[in-house]
């Protein structure tokens, strides 16, 4: 016997068809925020190829980007131009480069460790660290120029950290975010006492901590950047490696701990990140503050969860803005030039502000 369609199985849904699906699925959504980001990309990396060749033609002496171009790829040591681009422009550009995208790097690091939007790399001591040591290297050693600092202000910002850790680790909790951001604070207070102690002794010492601490890209030499490369790349791995330790310490450390992460193995590499790349980059230009307090801000909503992806955007966009803030320094003061540490302290603010007031917007 052949049985009977029950109608009120079989009837379809009002409308004929298949029944509309409520919202799009988790797949659909997943895809679409990986297309936005990879756009966000390429605009960011676009971007970067502007800024590189801003970086390089222009300055006290405008250069043509074809005789740019020729002092690349066929150099003249005859010409002038292509002495300049070689000798000069492209330290100084690879400078801005690395340097800018490890500040912003460990300034992302940094806030999604202490989960405090108002971190930056400074948090750790890592600019007193680097500035006391300079200082020090003037007053007991005697250096006299911005390429000798660089093993001094490295050990410095290095030992500071590394103090912060210890102190923040102290207690039962570990290396809790609050731990870490109030021995960071104590530390930097303490070491800028001494700092100031110092100065106001030292004329000569007063005089390469002004230029110090206002950061720059200028007199730092090639092999500043060799020195300092195989930090930066170490930390770069680190970065990249502590990214899921990020994910899952954003859930809490109970939840970390029970998805099987290690919080103070997590926690530790993510500090190593923080003090290789902002100690190198405090090396070569100076401790410059809104590059890894603004960019993190700037790429978060498009990373969303995703602290690969953080990463990923935060280094192009501070690279830009590192380079962007160099080119208006050498621009606007002809003959002479701005410090970069000053431009984008000058455009970083308001940027701060802007996003500040976007946010007490969204929460009212």
């Amino acid at each position: 016997m052949t049985g009977v369609a029950d109608p009120a199985v079989d009837r379809d849904p009002p409308g004929g068809g298949a029944a509309p699906s409520s919202a799009p699925s988790a797949a659909a959504s997943r895809t679409r925020a990986r297309r936005r980001r990879a756009a966000w990309l390429v605009v960011a990396l676009a971007l970067l190829a502007v800024a590189v060749l801003a970086s390089l033609a222009l300055g006290a002496r405008s250069i043509d980007p074809a005789q740019v171009l020729a002092a690349l790829l066929d150099p003249d040591p005859a010409l002038a131009d292509h002495t300049v681009v070689r000798s000069l422009r492209v330290p100084r550009t690879l400078i801005g480069l690395l340097a800018g995208a490890a500040f912003a790097v460990a300034g992302a690091l940094m806030q999604s460790l202490t989960r405090n939007p108002l971190a930056d790399p400074g948090l750790l001591g890592v600019n007193a660290g680097a500035s006391l040591a300079v200082v020090l290297a003037v007053t007991l050693v005697g250096v006299a120029t911005p390429a000798g600092y660089v093993w001094f202000a490295l050990g410095g910002a290095a030992l500071a950290a590394a103090l912060v850790h210890v102190i923040g680790s102290a207690g039962r909790q570990g290396a809790a975010p609050t731990a870490l951001a109030l021995a960071g604070a104590a530390m930097t207070a303490g070491l800028t006492s001494v700092i100031t102690v110092v100065v106001v002794r030292d004329q000569e010492a007063f005089a390469a901590y002004r230029f110090w601490v206002v950061g720059s890209l200028a007199a730092r030499g090639a092999d500043a950047l060799v020195t300092l490369a195989p930090f930066l790349a170490v930390g770069a791995v680190a970065a990249v490696t502590s990214t899921r330790a990020l994910d899952l310490l954003a859930l809490g450390d109970d939840v970390a701990r029970g998805l099987g992460q290690r919080v103070r193995l997590g926690r530790t590499l993510v500090l190593s990140a923080v003090v290789l790349l902002a100690g190198s980059a405090t090396a070569l230009a100076g401790p410059i503050v809104f590059v890894g307090l603004v960019v993190p801000h700037l790429v978060r909503r498009v990373a969303g969860g995703s602290h690969a992806w953080l990463i990923g955007l935060a280094a192009p966009v501070g690279a830009v803005l590192l380079l962007a803030a160099d080119v208006v320094g050498r621009l606007v003061a002809r003959p002479g030039e701005l410090e970069a540490g000053l431009v984008v302290a000058f455009l970083g603010a308001p940027a701060m502000i802007a996003l500040v007031q976007r946010a007490r917007v969204v929460r009212l």
